[in-house]
C-alpha cells in the first residue's frame, strides 16, 4: 500500500474552529520503503568514498562534452550498493532509465526492444551481468561497441544480415562475480568500479538517515549495535532495521534503545559479530561431523541439508573475512578464533611422548 498524504480540504464552516489536518499515516506494509531507503543523489550515497569521486569525474566529463557515459562495471559482494548506484546515475544525468535482470534474457530477440528502444545517452542496467547466455552476450558486443544490432534473415545460401544502427547510450553491468565474466565482455565496459564492504561508521551513519525515512526513534547506541552486526553490508543493516523497528512497535512503544536492539536482534539469533543461525550451523556441522576439518564443500552442503552454492556465495564468504574457517587445498578448516567466539574448548595436539 503507498503511502498517503490525507487532508481534508474542504473549507471549515465559519461557526466551527478550523481543522488541522491528520497527521501523515506510515503504514508499516509501505511496498514503497525499499525503494525510498535507497539513496536518490550521489550526495545521499554513506561510504564507498573512492567509488563515489570517481563517478563524480565520470558524470561530470559526461557533462562538460555532453556525452553518454562509457559503458560502467560494478562488482562486489551481494548488497553494497550496485543498484543503488545504477539508479542514481540517470537521475544525476537527467536521462532515461531501463532495468534488465541478465538471467532473464535467454535470446537476443528479448533484449532487443531494450536496446532500441534506448535515448541518446541513457542507461540501460544489466544485473547480474555474468549469467549473461552466450548467444545474449555475442549479441551485446556490437550494440556496446559500435552503437549497432546485426539482425541476421533468411537461412543458408539467401541469408543476409542487417545492420541497424542505435542512438549512443550507456550499459551498467552489476555482477557478484566479475571472475565469471568472459574477457570480451569486460573489456567491453570503459569504466569498472569495485565496491568494498562498509565500516560500522558509516553503516551507522545508514541506520539513522534510515530510521528517520522510516520515522523510528533510535538511540545512538543502538544504530552502532545494529551495524556492527551488519557484516558490514547496507542490505543487512536495513533488514535490521526493520525487523527492531517491528519490535520496538510491538514491545517498546516504538523507540530503538541499545537494550531494544540487543533484545530484538538476540530473537532472530543475530550474535554480536553478525553470526546468524545458519553461520553457526555450518561451524557446528564442520566441528562435530568432520572433527573441524578439512572437509570438502559438498559434503558440509549434504550434511546439513543445504544448496552447495548457498553456502558458497552466502555462508562462507563472512566465515573467511572473520577469520572463522579457512579454504585450503584438502577442504575447509574451522579455525581457532571460531571455537573461541563459539566458546568450544580449542583441543590441545597430542603428546609425541618422550624420546630416549
Amino acid at each position: 500500500m503507498a503511502r498517503q498524504r490525507i487532508i481534508n480540504g474542504d473549507e471549515a464552516p465559519k461557526d466551527e474552529p478550523p481543522r488541522k489536518p491528520p497527521a501523515i499515516e506510515f503504514r508499516p506494509d509501505d511496498e514503497k520503503h525499499d525503494e525510498e531507503l535507497r539513496p536518490q543523489k550521489l550526495d545521499d550515497v554513506v561510504g564507498q568514498r573512492k567509488a563515489v569521486e570517481r563517478l563524480r569525474i565520470m558524470l561530470d566529463a559526461a557533462k562538460k562534452r555532453n556525452e553518454p557515459l562509457g559503458h560502467l562495471l560494478f562488482d562486489g559482494p551481494p548488497g553494497l550498493g550496485k543498484t543503488t548506484f545504477a539508479t542514481v546515475i540517470p537521475k544525476e544525468l537527467g536521462v532515461d532509465f531501463q532495468i534488465a535482470s541478465a538471467p532473464a534474457l535467454t535470446a537476443p530477440k528479448d533484449v532487443l526492444p531494450y536496446v532500441t528502444n534506448a535515448s541518446f545517452g541513457s542507461v540501460l542496467f544489466l544485473d547480474e551481468i555474468h549469467r549473461l547466455p552466450p548467444a545474449v552476450e555475442e549479441f551485446l558486443y556490437p550494440v556496446m561497441e559500435d552503437f549497432r544490432v546485426d539482425i541476421a534473415l533468411g537461412e543458408g545460401m539467401n541469408a543476409r544480415t542487417i545492420n541497424m544502427p542505435l542512438k549512443k547510450f550507456t550499459v551498467i553491468g552489476a555482477t557478484t562475480r566479475s571472475g565469471l565474466l568472459t574477457a570480451p565482455l569486460r573489456d567491453r565496459f570503459v569504466n569498472r568500479l569495485h565496491l568494498d564492504f562498509y565500516d560500522d561508521a558509516d553503516l551507522a551513519e545508514i541506520v539513522n538517515r534510515n530510521a528517520r525515512k522510516l520515522r523510528t526513534e533510535i538511540d545512538p547506541a543502538a544504530s552502532a549495535e545494529i551495524s556492527k552486526r551488519s557484516r558490514g553490508t547496507p542490505r543487512k543493516a536495513n533488514n535490521l532495521l526493520y525487523w527492531c523497528r517491528d519490535y520496538a512497535d510491538s514491545r517498546a512503544k516504538g523507540r530503538i534503545t541499545d537494550d531494544v536492539a540487543k533484545l530484538a536482534l538476540e530473537m532472530i539469533e543475530v550474535d554480536h559479530v553478525g553470526l546468524d543461525e545458519l553461520d553457526r550451523k555450518y561451524l557446528l556441522t564442520l566441528i562435530n561431523i568432520f572433527a573441524g576439518g578439512p572437509a570438502g564443500l559438498t559434503a558440509i552442503a549434504h550434511s546439513m541439508s543445504c544448496p552447495s552454492d548457498t553456502l558458497e556465495d552466502e555462508i562462507e564468504p563472512f566465515l573467511l573475512r572473520v577469520g572463522f574457517v579457512q579454504r585450503t587445498p584438502r577442504g575447509r578448516v574451522v579455525t581457532s578464533a571460531a571455537l573461541t567466539h563459539l566458546g568450544i574448548a580449542i583441543p590441545e595436539p597430542p603428546s609425541q611422548g618422550t624420546l630416549f
